[in-house]
This record gives C-alpha cells, structure tokens and sequence, in this order.
C-alpha cells in the first residue's frame, strides 16, 4: 500500500496536512527526523503510516503510560495491529506481546525508556533479534535537562541508535526552544537527520489572560458558555484542586479532581470517566494530562499561572486536538509568580536555577504583554506571525479602549507621591480616602487622598490592572512586589496625553451552534457514548467531534458519502457505518431534512444545475488561466468589486472549489467560526477575524453555507 491509501482506508482522511507527507517520503527512504510540529497537527500519523508502509515492526519510544492505551485502542480501532509495553502490565501480558511482535503480528509496539532500558531485563538487546522498519522517538525534548520535562532514560536512546545503524530514527516533539532543539540533536545522535519544524500556531484556540481578582466567579461565567463541554482546570497546589473541585460541584458542574496526593487507583478512575465523557471536567494538577490523548478537549484554564512557556504551550495544547475551535483562560496574579520564583530558586543546581528563573520571566512578560498572544508565542518559538491574530484578549481589545484619563491621572499620581514602595491595594486604599489602621498618618496628608472616593475600590483596581497591562506601572521587588511609574507613565503625564484603557474584564466565550442540525449533533453523541460505553473505549476513538459535525452538517444516507466524513476510514465504516447512517436517515424524514454534498471532497463535482451568467463566465475563464482577481478586472474594466461578486457566484454555482482560492484551514477556520454564530451574519464574524480575513474571503469560504 502506499502511504495515501493508508491514510485514506485507516484513518479516513483524503490528503495529508502541512509537512506529514514530507515527513513520511524521507522516512520511507531510510533518513533520520527531527519533527517539531503542535500538540493536534498530527504527529503520530507521521510514524503510524510509514509503519503500515513498510516491512517490520516500528517502535515507539514513549514517557506517556496514560497515553499508550488511548493510542494502542484507537489504532486498532482503525484496523492497525498495535500493543504496549509497560509496568502496568504483568509479566504473563508482556510475555505474549513480546511473542506477538517476534512472529511479525505487531506493526506498532509503544514502549517506555524505562521498560526499554532498565530494570531486570531490559530489551534494547531483544531488539536486534527482530526485524526493526523504524524506531519513533516521541516527546524528544524529555532528551533535554534544560527542557520542562527531562528523563535521565532518554540520553541512553543515543547509544541505541548507534546499535542500530540500518534501522532510520525519527523524533517528535510539540514543545522546544532554542537551547531544547539543540540538545534533541545532540544527544539523540542521529545521523544526519532532517528537520521538519511546522508551524506552532493553533489557530482554532482563542487565547486570553484574566486578571485573578474574582477568579472563580470569573471561572463560573466561562463555565456557563461550556456547560456540554469537556475541559480542564489546573491549579498550582493540591489544596487549590480540592478546594476548586467542591465549589463547582456545589454549583451542579461534572467535575472531579486529580493530583499526586490521591491514591493510583482513585486518580486512575477519576482520569478513566473523564477520557469517556463520564465526567465533563478534571480540576487537576500539572500532574494531569501528560498523554491524555482526548480530541473533544474544548477549553483548558489555568487558575494560577506556569513556570514557562513550554509548558503553558504544551498544556493549553491539550484542548481542541480536533481542530475545531476551543479557548484556554489564564488567571494572572503577580503572587503566583512570587511563589514559582520561590520554588525554583529552592534548587541546589545554580545553572538550573538561572535558566528556570530567566523562562519564569518571560512566562510573566507573555501574561503582562499588551502584544497579540498568539504572536508573543510563535516568536518565542522562533515563529514570525503578524501584528494582529484576531483572536485573543489582546486583539479583542484593539478598538473597544476608552478615554480613562482622568481616573488613570489620579492613580499614576497616588503611586508616583508612595515613591514606589507599596502595592496596587494600598494605593487604592490612600485614594480612596480609607481610614483604614493600614494606612500611615503622613500619607493622610497627600494631596490624593481620598480623591477617587466616588469610585470604588473594584472599579480602581481595574484600572491598575490595566495600567500594568499597558505597561503604565512596573512591578518592583520579589518577595513583596511594590508598584512604581514607568517611563511611559512619566511621558504621558509630563505631556498630558489622553491615557486609553480597555475596561471590558467580561470572558466572552461563542457557543457552538449548529442551524437545524444542533438536535442531530446531540443525538450523534448520544450514540457514540453508547457504543463507547459497549466497547468500553473512550467515545473519540469511535468518532471525533469533528467527524460527528460533519455528520451533522452534510447528513450522508449512503456508504459514499458515509466515507467522504472526515475521520471515517474503511473499517469504522464497516463496524459504525449502518447505525449511525440509520440515525441519521430518521432524524431527517422527521425534519424534512436531505443529504448535502461536502464540498472539497475526493469526488469529483457534479457540473451545477445552477446557471452562470456570460460575464461570470468570461471572468471564470481568465480565472482559470491563472489570473488573479485584479488582473481580471484590468483586463475586463470593471472594479475588482463586480470581479469578486462574480467569484463568489461562480463558488456557489460549483464552477470554482473554494480551495482554488484559499487554503483549507483558513476554509474550514471561517466555517467553524461561522457556525458557531447564532445570527450567521457576515459583520460579527468580520469582527471576529479582524484584517486576518476579507469579506471576499469570508464570502468566498461561505458561498455554500449561506
């Protein structure tokens, strides 16, 4: 088979995306990789298809135990041979797998360094005695002592590709910096190898960074928008689980907790109900999550902030792995990172206390920014990305600041007469006139006191937090933080200059909403959570979210269009196919409902019953000679206007794929985003993407929505 026909018939997938197909070609030819690609893109399928390709057994090199269950059943949910190695299995179940992949019934064996290396038979011996076609190095930063999640085992993975100089090598990782990369090259000691370094941008989640005051009833109103949803919430402290877990079950949310202080078997079976829908949210620990391969992750909060960028990046990563669109939240307290700063600094290794200390302040620079997140991420990771994504906190905000001159004046002013030796509470105190013992009789006397008394004190408080965001005030001091003015609060007071400020604190969070197919959709889960529940497997490794809004949206009543579904390959096909396809066909004789053709699917279009006018039709020649909008209205003397009516005609009329003129992610981006609207208005979504998309393009991307 070739590697296509392997991802169309196992996997359900008609093309492959970004440099999974360069990544493939090199490794079926024998060459070494390197492969930095995000948590979601689809890494695995960069070995899991060379694996089916080729003559052998492929190795996978794992640290994730939770995770080699999830990816051994959902590859033999897709018909793949596959088997773990690991120390919760006996020696009886690791006898036979070893037996299994010996006589060649194997094509994917997961197994940990330590099982591989360690313990009183390790197997990098046994390993000779097989036929080897690859071995898959995945999370290869853990090479790294310098990275956020080092394992002393994988160092020992340099020697073994030196025994095993025919068999090519290829390593994965989602999370990497400068200094990590350098190490995965170094000690893995690959030859030659190739490096693949994707983009890091996950552009379906929305990104935002709160203030912590009030975090839980902030919390609470986010929930409210997911309340059908999966996600997860990490604190910093297994008090701070507890204690969050209780308060929203109490306010009737599926909610368990999960940290190191729990015993294995109620951490295993509180992690068990959340991977099969059981239980809608995990409040847990950095503990949490490692491996846990759920695809319908929809949000991921943070109550306090990480220790680095990796791993925020690596966490926040966890949610919508199906690529369709998810949020992670941050709370920002500037005493979280004087707790982190603590921890760190209680290492015996200077080195290591340094390199800690020097990502813990840029984790804190990312979460006091002003600059776009998504591109304060990608260029922390080497990546150029545009002023301005669209969406996230930061570029919701451009456009909706208002003139706060005057209270932002008087509080520069309080802080500016403490000379810098107190925080935004005491200041909030003195302006207020409070006559509270906290506040020291000279500064009574300050020209300030008691000046902003109209206001209250929630109110002030927003507009520090702001004045920090904006970079008006700097933090000063470590263990207790003091405020004083920067440079550019002293300009702008200096030159009495309007001071803008963005006082929206709420979180607004789109539900996704489906037209007439939102019933369906819900009854499509409701299916796969029964036939999970049967199978005893995780409802995503039946069907994505993903495949079931495609269900939902184009209704497909035969085999054909039941494999042109996205995610559906052959076997899934033949084991769900006829249920689902049942549900489907009922649900719309009851609503009066027909199949719709996928667009951009692998056959080929049926010529459009709907007619195009002569002009659309001379624009549409010029079109397909190559041209480019405006250079078919130069040549025609018409306004790149009517040229553009004219394409988005001939979309809806089927004579031009809309992925003739734009990429598909940016396709299928729009279309999710659109769906998501409860009016499915042009001008909200335009709104939403900010100059991140034309309204040609958005018109382009819904001609066969709308």
């Amino acid at each position: 088979m070739t590697a296509l026909e392997v991802l169309k018939d196992f996997y359900g997938y008609d093309s492959f995306r970004g440099k999974q197909e360069k990544i493939i070609s090199s490794t079926l030819q024998g060459k070494d990789g390197i492969v930095l690609m995000p948590t979601g893109a689809g890494k695995s399928v960069c070995y899991q298809v060379p694996a089916m390709v080729m003559e052998g057994l492929t190795l996978v090199i794992s640290p994730l135990i939770a995770l080699m269950q999830d990816q051994v059943d959902a590859l033999k949910a897709n018909g793949i041979p596959a088997a773990f190695l690991n120390s919760t299995q006996d020696a009886s179940e690791q006898r036979f797998v070893l037996q299994e992949a010996e006589k060649g019934a194997l094509k994917l064996l997961y197994i940990a360094p330590e099982r591989l290396f360690s313990g009183s038979k390790p197997l990098d011996q046994w390993l000779k005695s097989i036929k080897l076609s690859l071995v898959a190095v995945d999370e290869a930063h853990c090479v790294s002592q310098w990275g956020h999640d080092f394992r002393p085992e994988y160092l020992k993975i340099g020697n073994l590709r030196k025994a095993l100089k025919d068999v090519p090598f290829l390593a994965l990782t989602a999370t990497a910096d400068q200094q990590t990369r350098k190490d995965i090259a170094d000690k893995l000691g690959l030859f030659s190898p190739e490096w693949f370094i994707s983009s890091f941008d996950r552009s379906n989640i929305t990104y935002r960074i709160a203030p912590k005051r009030n975090a839980f009833d902030k919390l609470v109103d986010f929930l409210d928008f997911h309340r059908k949803n999966a996600g997860i919430i990490y604190c910093l402290s297994r008090k701070n689980v507890e204690e969050t877990s209780e308060k929203l079950m109490a306010h009737g949310y599926s909610v368990l907790p999960y940290h190191a202080g729990m015993s294995a078997d109620v951490r295993r079976k509180n992690q068990t109900l959340f991977i099969k829908d059981e239980v809608k949210i995990m409040v847990a620990t950095i503990a949490f999550g490692m491996g846990i391969d759920k695809s319908n992750v929809r949000f991921v909060v943070h109550m306090n902030m990480p220790q680095n960028i990796e791993s925020y990046y690596q966490e926040t990563g966890r949610a919508g792995r199906d690529g369709l669109p998810s949020d992670a939240l941050l709370f920002f307290g500037i005493r979280d990172a004087m707790v982190l700063s603590q921890m760190i600094e209680g290492s015996e290794n200077p080195a290591h206390v340094e390199v800690m200390l020097a990502k813990l302040n840029r984790m804190k620079a990312f979460c006091q920014s002003k600059t776009c997140r998504r591109k304060y991420l990608l260029n922390y990771f080497g990546e150029e990305h545009p002023d301005a994504c669209g969406n996230c906190d930061v570029c919701f905000q451009r456009g909706n600041k208002k003139d706060q001159t005057i209270p932002a004046q008087m509080l520069l002013s309080t802080i500016g007469r403490l000379d810098g030796n107190f925080g935004l509470g005491y200041a909030v105190l003195v302006l207020r006139g409070s006559q509270s013992a906290k506040v020291q009789e000279q500064h009574k006397t300050l020209s300030v006191f008691g000046l902003g008394k109209d206001k209250s004190e929630d109110f002030w408080k927003k507009i520090g937090e702001q004045l920090i965001q904006e970079g008006y005030l700097e933090e000063v001091g470590s263990q207790f933080p003091t405020l004083k003015l920067s440079q550019l609060a002293w300009e702008k007071l200096k030159k009495k200059e309007k001071i803008l400020l963005s006082m929206e604190e709420s979180i607004p969070v789109s539900e996704v909403k489906e037209k007439r197919e939102e019933g369906l959709l819900d009854e499509l889960k409701a299916l796969r959570f029964r036939l999970a529940q049967r199978d005893q497997v995780p409802p995503y490794i039946i069907f994505s979210d993903a495949s079931l809004l495609e269900m939902a949206t184009y209704l497909p009543m035969d085999q054909e269009a039941f494999l042109d579904i996205t995610g559906v390959g052959q076997l899934k096909a033949e084991k769900y196919g006829a249920v689902f396809m049942d549900l489907i066909k009922k649900y719309a004789d009851v609503n009066e409902l027909e199949s719709r053709r996928k667009p951009a699917s692998k056959r080929v279009r049926e010529a459009s019953t709907t007619s195009a006018s002569g002009s659309e039709l001379l624009s549409l020649k010029l079109f397909k000679e190559g041209k480019s909008l405006y250079q078919i209205a130069e040549d025609r003397n018409m306004s790149p206007s009517t040229i553009e009516t004219h394409l988005v005609g001939l979309v809806k009329a089927g004579k031009i794929d809309p992925l003739e003129v734009m990429g598909k992610d940016d396709l299928l981006n729009i279309r999710l985003y659109y769906r998501r609207q409860e009016g499915h208005f042009l001008k909200p979504l335009k709104e939403h993407f900010g100059e991140r998309y034309s309204y040609f393009q958005l018109k382009v991307a819904l001609a066969e929505e709308r």
